[in-house]
């Protein structure tokens, strides 16, 4: 037989986890710095005119 598992615990430990992703994916998207937001800000900027530039004109 199976173990009796609580379903409100279940709930709650996946809800946990969920909140946990979350904050992480959170941390890694706002936690920088300001000299780091410029710097992929500036790269951004860089392809696209990269790409802007190799644009063929009909």
């Amino acid at each position: 037989m199976g173990e009796v598992v609580s379903l409100r615990r279940a709930r709650k430990a996946k809800a946990r986890a969920d909140a946990q992703a979350t904050a992480a994916t959170n941390r890694a998207v706002f936690g920088r710095t300001k000299a780091e937001k410029q710097r992929d800000a500036a790269e951004h900027d860089r392809m696209t005119r990269t790409l802007d530039g190799a644009r063929r004109e009909d």
